[in-house]
C-alpha cells in the first residue's frame, strides 16, 4: 500500500510506472501511467502509454486486496471494468502471491495479461530478494 513500492513493482518488463494520486482506503486508488521503452509503439492510452484508474474494493491486509481496474483509453476493445484481486498467503519459505483477473477487456490477450503479471511478480520477487 505504499505507492512509492507499488510504481517500482507493478510495471512489467521494460515498463516505467508513475502514479499520479494515491487514496489506500476502499473506495479509492491510484490513478498509474506505464510507459513503453522509446520506440515502442503499442500503448492503450497514446503511442506509449498505458493508462489505468484503480478503485480499491475490498482491503483484508496482509491477506486480500481487490481493485477494479479500467484502462483510460477510446478503443472500445478496452473499454469495461477488470478486476484484479491479489491474494498472499503465508508459507513457510515466505509469502505465496496469486493474482486472478476477471472481465479482462477483449482487445487484451489472456496469454499477454498472464505474461504482464508475470513479469511484474518477478520484479517484486527481485526486490525482496
Amino acid at each position: 500500500m505504499d505507492p512509492a513500492i507499488l510504481v517500482r513493482w507493478l510495471p512489467p518488463g521494460e515498463m516505467r510506472g508513475v502514479i499520479h494520486h494515491f487514496d489506500g482506503r476502499v473506495g479509492g486508488g491510484y490513478e498509474m501511467s506505464l510507459t513503453y521503452p522509446d520506440g515502442d509503439n503499442r500503448g492503450k492510452t497514446t503511442a506509449n502509454e498505458d493508462r489505468v484508474r484503480v478503485v480499491f474494493t475490498e482491503l483484508d491486509e496482509p491477506h486480500r486486496i481487490v481493485e477494479a481496474v479500467t484502462f483510460v483509453s477510446d478503443d472500445p476493445a478496452l473499454a469495461g471494468v477488470m478486476t484484479i484481486e491479489i491474494i498472499l498467503e503465508p508459507v513457510s519459505s515466505g509469502t505465496r502471491i496469486e493474482m486472478r483477473f476477471e472481465n479482462l477487456p477483449h482487445g487484451i490477450r489472456p496469454e499477454d495479461n498472464n505474461e504482464g503479471a508475470r513479469q511484474s511478480l518477478d520484479n517484486l520477487a527481485a526486490m525482496l530478494r
